[in-house]
């Protein structure tokens, strides 16, 4: 073989071993991608609100880029406030939702509209948290009257009245502690918290107290029962029988004031 063959043959050999060597890689890298992928979809099924979370994101990021490729801002949010008001058609809620946004409406002094959007995330949202919507609704009712800029005078706030400054860590995955103020993002942050106190008192009554900021004292000041009270009336108006409006009390709920060790409770509503 001559010297011009063999350098041939070397080189055929050399070009092999680069294909077949990149093919590996390749391959290796499709697989890996593939794993990655996987297990992406997998936490985003078992984790719900780390998908919403990344969706909310993704929005923002779609529409930031959109902003900066096209130079306009202002059209696009105008044509965009619709979407991005919390509001529904009650007359698009099943028939059980519609009856109970209404009389929310009503007794509340609430526009029909936002109430519905609430009434529906509360659904949505207790049917995969396992708590009865009108207990989640019966909350906002007690702690803001579906106001979702409230705040107390030790800073619970939003539409379940969650302290912020305790809770910080739940609204990350909604854009941070502003979120407070956003309904659905106060919603599912307070409904985390009930999970939380019910599952630490091991009933309902006592979660409640829990919620307060009670756990540990013996009254409550009268707060479960008219979250309950509530709750029970909702349960009627959604089960068809419904309640006569009652006008919210002018006087708030008396909450009991513990003067140390508050940070035990997990709602925290009443820490300095």
């Amino acid at each position: 073989m001559t010297a011009t063959q063999k350098f041939t043959k070397g080189l055929a050999t050399f070009a092999t071993d680069i294909a077949q060597g990149f093919f590996e890689i390749t391959h290796n890298g499709f697989a890996l991608l593939g794993l990655a992928v996987m297990f992406a979809v997998i936490t985003l099924t078992a984790r719900p609100e780390i998908r919403q979370a990344s969706e909310v994101q993704l929005m923002s990021w779609l529409q930031a880029r959109q902003s900066a490729v096209t130079g306009v801002t202002g059209v696009a949010d105008n044509v965009e406030a619709v979407d991005r008001a919390t509001a529904t058609n009650p007359h698009s809620l099943p028939k059980q939702q519609a009856a109970v946004a209404y009389w929310l409406s009503k007794k509340y002094n609430v526009a029909p509209e936002p109430l519905s959007a609430l009434v529906a995330e509360a659904y949505e949202t207790g049917n995969r948290a396992k708590l009865d919507p009108t207990l989640i609704l019966a909350i906002m009712a007690i702690e803001s009257g579906f106001n979702p800029f409230a705040q107390s005078s030790v800073g619970a706030q939003g539409l379940m009245q969650v302290m912020t400054k305790v809770h910080s860590d739940k609204y990350e995955g909604f854009g941070g502690k502003l979120a407070a103020f956003d309904p659905v993002s106060n919603l599912r942050v307070g409904v985390k918290v009930l999970q939380e106190c019910i599952a630490r008192a091991g009933s309902i009554e006592g979660g409640l107290k829990f919620y307060v900021g009670a756990g540990n004292l013996e009254d409550d000041g009268g707060y479960a029962a008219k979250v309950l009270a509530e709750h029970n009336r909702l349960q009627m108006v959604a089960s068809g029988r419904v309640a006569t409006p009652i006008l919210p009390q002018a006087i708030p709920v008396t909450h009991p004031v513990k003067p140390q060790d508050a940070t035990e409770n997990l709602a925290g509503h009443f820490n300095s």
